[in-house]
């Protein structure tokens, strides 16, 4: 059984058991480790194809946090040419590393 979840402007592809890095959220009060994805698009598996429009109603998938992590490193180079003026920064992203535990309609 899969299903397609959006979190974060993105879309995942997901199974049971799966290890991704989504996008930073707010999470509740007290550091809980269980994350839900509420936002499902579609869930397939041996009683066929649900399709959602846009979403699934009633479907979630459920993920245990592992750990925070960051991303690579994206440089930023600003430049204007004959005028001497360069700029050099850097930037990684936040992202939340879950492992999927569960996906119920």
């Amino acid at each position: 059984m899969y299903a397609v979840i959006e979190t974060g402007g993105k879309q995942y592809r997901v199974e049971r058991g799966d290890v991704l890095d989504v996008e930073t959220q707010a999470r509740p009060e007290g550091k809980s480790d269980k994350v839900r994805f509420d936002r499902v698009l579609m869930v397939a598996g041996e009683g066929g194809v649900k399709m959602g429009a846009p979403l699934l109603s009633g479907a979630v998938v459920d993920a245990v946090l592992v750990r925070e992590v960051r991303g690579p490193k994206v440089l930023i180079f600003k430049k204007k040419k004959r005028k001497g003026y360069q700029r050099n920064a850097g930037h990684r992203q936040n992202f939340l590393r879950v492992r999927i535990q569960d996906i119920s309609l």
